[in-house]
């Protein structure tokens, strides 16, 4: 049964590199998937594969949104939008990078992002103002520094 599963999970994967590699033809959008992206089919053909498959994926679940969860994402491209290019392009890196980790260092970071939002915001303003006042060489150790599992600012 172990083998069935494995079999079944690895040809899964296999489709889905292939529909990756790919793309995905006009066609084989669906008419929602279509009405959404008509600005885009003159030059559907013309994306790279992957580009392809990453825009329908993110129409799918522009199509699944509630009406409360469209808004918010179109606030936070229209803020990812004002941004100027520079800071926008260090988001990527960071993104980059993040992507990069292994999975336990991943899920190690969101978990301190979510302790650090359960935080008093006069503490999480605290933080922050301590943080822009480090030297980036004291900004790079806290980086690299690996927080004991339990360890915590009694501050």
């Amino acid at each position: 049964m172990n083998s069935l599963r494995s079999f079944c999970a690895v040809t899964a994967l296999l489709v889905s590199a292939i529909a990756h590699a790919q793309g995905v033809a006009w066609s084989e959008l669906s008419a929602d998937q279509q009405a959404l992206l008509a600005p885009q089919e003159s030059a559907w053909n013309t994306l790279e594969p992957g580009r392809q498959t990453a825009i329908a994926r993110g129409a799918q679940r522009w199509l699944e949104m509630e009406a409360s969860q469209r808004e918010a994402a179109r606030e936070r491209f229209q803020r990812w939008q004002e941004l100027p290019e520079e800071r926008r392009a260090e988001i990527r890196q960071n993104y980059g990078t993040f992507r990069s980790l292994d999975l336990e260092e991943r899920t190690r970071i969101r978990q301190q992002y979510r302790n650090f939002r359960r935080l008093p915001l006069e503490r999480r303003m605290e933080l922050r103002e301590r943080f822009r006042d480090l030297t980036p060489a004291q900004r790079q150790r806290l980086r690299d520094r690996r927080l004991r599992p339990g360890a915590v600012d009694r501050r």
